[in-house]
């Protein structure tokens, strides 16, 4: 039975038309992903669903007594006093009232109040709901939920509306992004929630690996158009990919019918007017088929050659704090040619100061940092960029570069490269006041990319990103020759390209891990199932008279990783150290240059015997 039933809706903006005559149904328990580039209007759709926006024409219906809960893509609790109050926007007023009148008389302590407050919780059944809202907090840890709404971060935030939504028991789930600004474990959670529960469920993101998991259907906006497709994200790009080529074979096609008609309109009214009419009208049908085809997919694009010298950044046991808060302790750490590195760990580790400290924003409050003369910086940060709205897409640009150079020594244009970038030469020549969020986002993405940087910072890069602009810049980074260190909440993207892990556990101290996220959320599942069977597991006494036999104990998967990566870098330290002994014998080194490489041996010598060290100490084990 349809809960969701959308009939010819139309929505424009002035001159723009977003989309019409647009219908579709959502059954119960149906769990739709909605995917479309920026600017289509996918946002709009959905506040128009929710009755947050105004619809030009058709109609939205809904079953009768369905409740629906709306997740907006940015939320605003001003006006909540704390977060309990903010959580409990969801639900009933009645029941809001109530169970925000005993949660404030159990804090109180004040008996009275807190016996008449039981009893009309009582009385309206609100214990579950009670449970249910000190239950989802804790697991979103909103640990004081009497603390002020001001000053709250962007996970936050998102924390605080997802609680508020789910807590309402809605039937069906409008959602615009629900994953920006959460850690992967607790998106994990929402997966598996979501999946589990019987609610319809429609969604807006960008995030893959959610919509494998969790959408049994995929509605694509494109062009105006809705088409649908009932199977999860990858099912969903092998039949759109096959639904483009049966258009390409059609419009070449209908192109060559075109062309040959085309001619004969062109002939002379004398050889024309003794023809069927119903040539003329075939014609015309022809040409009012006639369409290009986006596939939102960008060309080729390979990453400029960009030189970055021997020395890039050298960090020894760097510590950062804030009055008795130590965030950064001990770090140390040398970055290499082409090392992509991914960031991860819960909101508040310190992944933006360990960021500002590499790149030399903030200064250490102990050891020190070295950064290479040849580094230049390219920083998109998580805070979107206010542009003067009376400047053109394409002016934003050229105000600083008229050219890009790319892989292989060529160069491209900048109306070129933002094209690449999904912004066609109809939509350069708008203002960026008419730019959606995540249009404006992506410009400031291709300013970045302009620069032509060695070493990329990204802090949340995909955030309010469609999927077709980070499958470009997926492509684009990963031809990148320079540095690449990534925060991002992506588990698809830091799949794809981070290839080591700095992780922050919010204890100050940061480990590097020898894998990317799908590995090291796999040794974090291996490593708690271990840990759960030696619990439960009962200690067996050996005979008495029988010596116990000793079992050689198994490397854990991130020592097993580690071992692989100690392996192969042995060899190539032991290289290394012999060039630099031929270097020092070879009588060529002038006095300065001869110190400067026996200090280089020297670390590089204490390096080998501590990596020797620990792979014997791995070796042992199974």
């Amino acid at each position: 039975m349809p809960l969701l039933q959308v009939e010819n809706l139309s929505k424009s903006f002035g001159a723009l038309e977003l989309f019409r005559g647009l219908s579709f149904t959502l059954e119960e328990g149906k769990k739709a992903g909605l995917i479309a580039p920026n600017g289509a209007g996918k946002s709009t759709l959905l506040k128009m669903l929710a009755g947050r926006e105004s619809i030009d024409s058709g109609t939205v219906t809904f079953l009768d007594g369905t409740r629906v809960g709306y997740l907006p893509q940015q939320s605003d609790f001003s006006d909540c006093p704390d977060i309990l109050t903010a959580a409990l926007g969801g639900i009933r007023p009645e029941l809001r009232k109530i169970i925000k009148e005993y949660e404030d008389a159990e804090q109180s302590g004040e008996a009275g109040r807190l016996t008449k407050a039981a009893a009309e919780m009582d009385r309206i059944s609100g214990w579950q709901i009670e449970g249910e809202l000190t239950a989802m907090l804790d697991r979103f840890r909103l640990k004081d939920p009497y603390r002020s709404t001001k000053g709250l971060s962007g996970g936050e935030t998102k924390r605080i509306a997802l609680a508020s939504v789910l807590l309402g028991s809605p039937d069906l789930l409008i959602l615009d992004e629900p994953t920006n600004h959460l850690d992967p474990d607790i998106i994990e959670w929402l997966e598996d929630t979501l999946s589990t529960k019987s609610l319809a469920l429609l969604v807006v993101t960008h995030d893959r690996y959610f919509l494998d998991s969790v959408c049994d259907t995929i509605f694509e906006l494109d062009e105006g158009s809705l088409f649908v497709y009932e199977g999860n994200y990858s099912y969903y790009t092998e039949k759109r990919a096959e639904r483009l080529e049966m258009l390409r074979a059609e419009q070449q096609t209908l192109r060559n019918i075109y062309r040959r008609e085309l001619e004969w309109m062109r002939s002379t009214p004398q050889a024309r007017s003794g023809k069927a009419k119903y040539r003329k009208d075939a014609f015309h049908e022809t040409e009012s088929r006639l369409r290009t085809i986006n596939d939102h997919t960008g060309p080729d694009l390979e990453a400029s050659d960009v030189y970055i010298g021997k020395k890039i950044f050298a960090a020894r046991h760097v510590s950062k704090a804030f009055g008795k808060k130590e965030v950064i302790k001990d770090f140390t750490y040398d970055f290499a040619r082409r090392d992509h590195v991914g960031i991860i760990g819960p909101n508040g580790a310190g992944k933006t100061t360990l960021v500002k400290l590499i790149m030399g924003r903030t200064e250490p409050t102990g050891g020190s940092i070295e950064i290479g003369e040849t580094v230049r910086f390219g920083y998109f940060s998580q805070e979107a960029k206010e542009y003067p709205p009376e400047k053109k897409v394409i002016e934003v640009i050229t105000e600083k570069h008229e050219r890009i150079t790319l892989g292989g020594g060529g160069t491209m244009t900048a109306m070129q490269f933002l094209n690449r970038f999904l912004f066609p030469p109809k939509r350069q020549q708008d203002y960026v006041e008419k730019l959606s969020g995540g249009e404006k986002r992506r410009l400031q993405l291709c300013e970045v990319l302009m620069e032509n940087p060695n070493f990329l910072v990204l802090d949340e890069p995909t955030n309010d990103l469609d999927i077709p602009t980070i499958q470009v810049l997926e492509d684009y980074l990963d031809t990148f020759n320079g540095c690449l260190l990534i925060v991002s909440h992506d588990r698809f993207f830091m799949d794809r390209l981070a290839r080591h892990l700095f992780v922050l556990t919010g204890d100050g101290l940061i480990s590097d891990f020898p894998g990317n996220y799908t590995d090291y959320r796999l040794m974090q599942k291996e490593e708690a199932a271990r840990a759960k069977t030696e619990e439960t597991k009962k200690p067996k006494e050996p005979p008495k008279n029988d010596r116990p036999v000793e079992r050689k104990k198994k490397r854990t998967y991130k020592e097993q990783k580690e071992f692989e990566a100690l392996e192969e870098s042995l060899p190539e330290i032991e290289k290394q150290l012999q060039e630099l002994s031929d270097k020092m014998n070879s009588g060529t080194l002038s006095p300065s240059d001869l110190v400067e490489a026996g200090e280089a041996y020297g670390r590089l010598k204490e390096e080998q015997e501590e990596k020797e060290m620990r792979w014997l100490e791995l070796s042992e084990l199974e």
